[in-house]
C-alpha cells in the first residue's frame, strides 16, 4: 500500500472550505488535470458513487470512486473502485477558528502494475507529491473565494 498524507491551511471557515471541497463538478478548477462527475446519488451521501478522468486531452484513466462516509463539515471518504486506482481516500477539514481551517487529502492506495508499480513508486512519487501540493495550494485560494452556485 501507498499512503500518502498532505494538507493546506485555508483562510476560510470550515463550513466554507467543505462546501467548496465537496464541489466536486468543480474540482477541475484546483486540481491538475482532473474533471470529476458525480456518476450515481447526490454526490452528498453514502453510496453516492463520483468518476473522476485524470489526464491530458483525452489520455489518461478513470477513477471510478464510492463514498462510504458523509460527515459534513469534517470528513468524507471514498473507496477506489476502478482497475488501475484501488484503495481509500479521505478528505478532512478542520476548523481553525472562525476564519480558517485546514483540508487534509490522505490516500492508501495499491500501486497500478502490481510490482512493477510498486517498484516505480520512488520514481514517481516526488512528481506526484509536487502536483497534488500544487493542487492543494489551488485549492486553498478557491476555497477562499468560493461562492455556492458560481460557475
Amino acid at each position: 500500500m501507498i499512503d500518502l498524507v498532505l494538507s493546506v491551511d485555508v483562510q476560510a471557515d470550515a463550513g466554507t472550505t467543505w462546501l467548496a471541497l465537496t464541489d466536486w463538478e468543480r474540482q477541475h478548477e484546483w486540481m491538475l488535470g482532473t474533471y470529476v462527475e458525480v456518476a450515481e446519488g447526490d454526490g452528498r451521501s453514502v453510496g453516492s458513487k463520483l468518476t473522476a478522468f485524470t489526464g491530458v486531452r483525452g489520455v489518461g484513466f478513470t477513477d471510478p470512486m464510492e463514498i462510504t462516509s458523509w460527515e459534513p463539515p469534517v470528513r468524507c471518504t471514498v473507496r477506489h473502485v476502478g482497475s488501475v486506482v484501488k484503495g481509500t481516500g479521505a478528505f478532512h477539514v478542520h476548523a481553525k477558528g472562525p476564519h480558517r481551517s485546514t483540508f487534509v487529502w490522505a490516500e492508501s492506495l495499491v500501486p497500478p502494475l502490481g510490482p512493477a508499480g510498486q517498484l516505480g513508486w520512488p520514481v514517481v512519487k516526488p512528481a506526484f507529491v509536487l502536483g497534488l501540493r500544487y493542487s492543494l495550494k489551488r485549492f486553498a485560494r478557491f476555497a477562499e473565494g468560493y461562492t455556492v452556485g458560481q460557475a
